[in-house]
């Protein structure tokens, strides 16, 4: 049965990233066609073609590799200087340029050259290229909201799942108390595992991280705590404790192996199901996006430790980069987990949001060929155009974005490089979720 369920968790991650990839490419379809650029081919995947229909002037179809997808609108780059868009040197870089000058003119038929897509206005190119991402972002932000305030997430909540023997420091063993350990505070006060905290030293709790923070700070107090235990309302008083805790960063996320002295109470949290509400998702989303863009600008970072992770014996950092195959696995993972199957749903829900969050923010890089490359290019342009008004120049005419394509073929040459590593990291030695 676990197979089972691993198969149709991988299979519901391809279909969902297939579905965001067309979400995706519908984004440029749709204002290319507002702006009455014509656009040849709207295609899902990347290889042989499986399925494809003509309507009207676009061919629609599906491809064999379901790792990308792509709209082939006509007349990308600008005519070179002399008017023509044919090979004109025997450089390999100009090559290059002229190759994909070529291509983006290949279909252009009779009635076109005022459909092309470098003769629209910058505002209008940025408006096509941006399309594209700004559809991930909203499908990721459609997503978080169904997962967040729709099934809830799983997170620490203010009761109480184990009370610890004695007070120790961070990182050490707490199965067991070392000689001369004093009793945690909650040991003391009786704290017993299921005591929900109302409120502590007079302040209503309403979350984990609110209550913790209320005890870091009250290091060396003796206040009340008013807990719920058997529908009952208790009010116990312990004195808190000072000692070594675990140190965390603006976002509440763990310092590996650093600690500060703060106040010590001496429980662990339990974990349950909570539904947030708008506000609280938009701030969870909020820290998602910073999390997700530190975690692209650390990417070059990580690559020695996913080479470890193929030729060396130890495990995979759970916070390695994992690629699509890695993805599809966790998503298999996820639907074979013994939980409710509401959230084997949810957290695969939550993992197509993020692809889709990732896919906005990495497409928007100002890097060719990607379209943050395109928009950067659209927006050089009209700066250049004002700057040349402003000073009453000649029209600089459209930027050439095609001159810029030996770059595009160096950064595709290194995000292919990347995608093969994090796949055979993801193969030989995976991630694995708890």
């Amino acid at each position: 049965m676990a197979t089972v369920l691993t198969v149709v968790g991988i299979l519901v991650f391809v279909i969902g990233l297939l579905i965001s990839i067309a979400w995706h490419e519908l984004g440029h379809l749709s204002t290319a066609k507002l702006f009455g650029i014509r656009v040849p081919q709207y295609m899902v995947g990347f290889g042989p073609t499986l399925w494809s229909r003509r309507k009207g002037e676009t061919e629609y179809g599906i491809k064999a590799i379901p790792f990308g997808g792509y709209i082939r609108m006509i007349g990308m780059f600008p005519p070179g200087e002399d008017g023509r868009i044919t090979k004109r040197s025997s450089s390999p870089w100009r090559t290059m340029i002229e190759d994909a000058r070529e291509a983006s003119y290949e279909e252009l038929q009779e009635g076109d050259e005022h459909r092309l897509f470098y003769t629209r206005k910058p505002w209008q190119r940025v408006i096509v290229m941006f399309a594209g991402p700004f559809m991930n972002l909203i499908l990721a932000f459609g997503l978080f909201l169904t997962v967040m305030m729709g099934f809830g997430v799983s997170m620490t909540v203010p009761t109480i799942g184990s009370v610890e023997k004695c007070v120790v420091k961070a990182g050490a063993p707490r199965d067991t108390c070392p000689e001369g350990a004093p009793l945690t505070p909650a040991a003391q006060a009786g704290l017993k595992a299921g005591d929900k905290v109302l409120s502590f030293d007079g302040d209503r709790i309403r979350t984990y991280d609110q209550l913790q923070a209320d005890i870091r700070k009250s290091a060396g107090r003796t206040v009340p705590i008013v807990v719920e235990r058997a529908g009952e309302q208790l009010t116990l008083n312990p004195t808190i404790a000072v000692n070594d805790v675990q140190k965390y960063d603006g976002n509440n996320v763990p310092l590996k192996g650093q600690t500060v002295q703060a106040g010590f109470l001496g429980f662990t949290p339990a974990s349950g199901v909570v539904q947030l509400s708008l506000g609280q998702s938009v701030d969870r989303m909020y820290d998602q996006a910073e999390t997700g863009v530190k975690a692209l600008v650390a990417l070059p970072g990580k690559i020695p430790g996913l080479w470890n992770a193929i030729v060396g014996d130890a495990p995979r950092d759970p916070d390695s980069p994992i690629g699509m195959v890695g993805a599809a696995r966790v998503s298999g993972e996820v639907f074979s987990m013994d939980v409710p199957a509401t959230q084997r749903v949810a957290t695969a829900v939550y993992l197509l949001a993020g692809i889709n969050l990732s896919l906005f923010l990495f497409n928007m890089l100002p890097l060719l060929p990607l379209d943050g490359g395109h928009v950067a290019g659209a927006l050089w342009e009209a700066v250049r155009r004002r700057l040349a008004r402003l000073f009453r120049r000649p029209d600089p005419g459209p930027f050439d974005v095609a001159k810029l394509m030996p770059v595009a073929y160096v950064v595709a040459s290194v995000f292919i490089g990347f995608t093969l590593l994090v796949m055979v990291a993801d193969l030989v030695n995976p991630v694995k979720i708890g």
